[in-house]
C-alpha cells in the first residue's frame, strides 16, 4: 500500500479493496477483499532478522529497541501516512508468524502445482 496510498488519498487512483484481513487505518472507507471473497488474505510485511547464532541477549536488546521505535508517536504517524501498520512482537512471536506465513503460501504453491524450473 505504501507505493500507492498517495495516489489514492490524492484522488488520482480509486482503490477497490485492500487485500488484508482487516480494513486499513489509513484507508478506513476502503473495503477488504475478504469482504467479497471470504477467506482471502494477502499482506506484505517486513521484519528484521539476525544470524542464527546471534546471542539471545543481543536479539532481546534489538527487539526491545526496534519495538520502541515502532511505538514512537512520530514514527507511527509517518508510517500510518504510508499505509504501514507496525506490528510489535517478541522474537518468538515473529518466528511463529514467519512459520505460519511459510505454511500458508506453501499450501498455495502446492494447490497451484507450482514447480521450480
Amino acid at each position: 500500500m505504501s507505493s500507492c496510498i498517495q495516489y489514492v488519498t490524492g484522488g488520482m487512483l480509486r482503490a477497490l479493496a485492500v487485500t488484508t484481513a482487516t480494513r486499513s487505518d489509513a484507508l478506513p472507507d476502503i473495503p477488504t477483499l475478504p469482504e467479497f471473497v471470504p477467506g482471502y488474505e494477502a499482506s506484505q510485511w517486513y521484519g528484521i532478522g539476525a544470524p542464527k547464532d546471534t546471542p539471545a541477549a543481543v536479539i532481546d536488546k534489538l527487539n526491545k529497541e526496534i519495538n520502541a521505535v515502532a511505538a514512537d508517536p512520530i514514527i507511527k504517524a509517518r508510517l500510518a501516512g504510508l499505509g504501514v501498520d507496525p506490528m510489535s512482537m517478541t522474537s518468538a512471536e515473529f518466528g511463529k508468524s514467519i512459520a505460519a506465513e511459510t505454511e500458508k503460501w506453501a499450501k498455495v504453491i502446492r494447490a497451484a502445482n507450482i514447480k521450480v524450473e
